[in-house]
């Protein structure tokens, strides 16, 4: 058999010879060419969705499998913020804990006069020991808020501790402060006791109620305690007189004085300056006249002075 084909653009014309014989040997293959292919279209068109190529019950599947872990991640990445918010919580707490706690150790180191040296609360302690292998299973985060929580219970424990001892310490500087100690002058001497003595104005044996301490017109003079100044102006015999309530039941009085520089009302601290030393009053010479009261009675000044000297 023969196939001719004409080409009318190009004038010209092939002939196709077939041999039945070559025939009849490919056109099993060429059937079953065309069958996969018309199989092929049909399987595609069978399997067409909405979407695409894939099955409806493919593609729900595939979406709820996508959504569920989804959840899941958002899930876990809440938890772990929500971990981590927790952790900055406790570490802030901590960290608060710590400040306050350096805060009070500096004032009871300042308070115990102890050398800022020996106690740098600003500075970790000194620590140390040789390099040893760490052991056990590592820490969840559990575990480490756990050991957060501990901490921040021992540090508040330590902190109330602290807190009485400050307490403690102050009461004590404070009755320090509020007896009254040492020399209401820095320079000086004594030239009268308290007691019995010769009146130098009229020769009569008197009792004088003080120590008079002698110095330089303008010395300054100062309060042997912290307190309250409860007079400052000029008494009988006393002139320019300072009075102060040191609380306890003791009082103080600096007599002569030719400058007042506190006024009634003000808090004074011991060794602060609280009148200029003159000769006002009932007086020979420039001196202050050192009274101490005790419940209402004056008493000898003289062992409150040899505490500071």
């Amino acid at each position: 058999m023969d196939i001719i084909l004409v080409s009318h653009s190009r004038g010209r014309t092939w002939r196709l010879r077939l041999d039945p014989n070559r025939v009849l040997t490919w056109l099993p293959l060429a059937v079953a060419g065309l069958a996969l292919l018309g199989l092929s279209f049909f399987a595609g068109m069978s399997l067409r969705s909405d979407r695409g190529l894939l099955p409806k019950q493919v593609v729900g599947a595939w979406d709820e499998a996508f959504s569920q872990q989804r959840e899941e991640l958002a899930q876990a990445r809440a938890k772990a913020e929500e971990d981590a918010s927790a952790l900055a919580r406790r570490i802030a707490q901590l960290q608060a804990h710590v400040i306050r706690l350096d805060a009070a150790g500096a004032r009871l180191t300042q308070i115990a006069n102890i050398d800022p040296g020996e106690f740098n609360f600003e500075q970790p302690p000194p620590v140390g020991g040789p390099e040893t292998e760490a052991s056990g299973s590592p820490a969840v985060l559990a575990d480490v808020i756990g050991s957060l929580d501990r901490l921040q219970t021992l540090l508040g424990d330590r902190e109330r501790q602290m807190r009485v001892l400050e307490d403690l310490l102050l009461a004590s500087r404070m009755q320090r402060e509020v007896k009254p100690s040492g020399w209401p002058v820095d320079a000086g001497y004594i030239t009268s006791g308290y007691g019995s003595r010769t009146d130098p104005f009229t020769g009569l044996r008197t009792t004088h109620p003080g120590i008079d301490f002698a110095a330089a017109e303008g010395t300054p003079v100062m309060a042997v305690a912290s307190g309250i100044v409860t007079a400052a102006q000029a008494e009988n015999g006393y002139g320019q007189l300072v009075e102060i309530n040191h609380g306890n039941g003791y009082r103080t009085r600096y007599g002569h004085n030719s400058k007042l520089l506190v006024k009634p009302g003000d808090r004074v601290l011991k060794g602060q300056q609280i009148a200029l030393m003159g000769s006002t009053g009932r007086s020979t010479g420039p001196h202050v006249h050192f009274e101490l009261v005790l419940n209402g009675n004056t008493v000898n000044p003289a062992q409150y002075l040899d505490a500071a000297h």
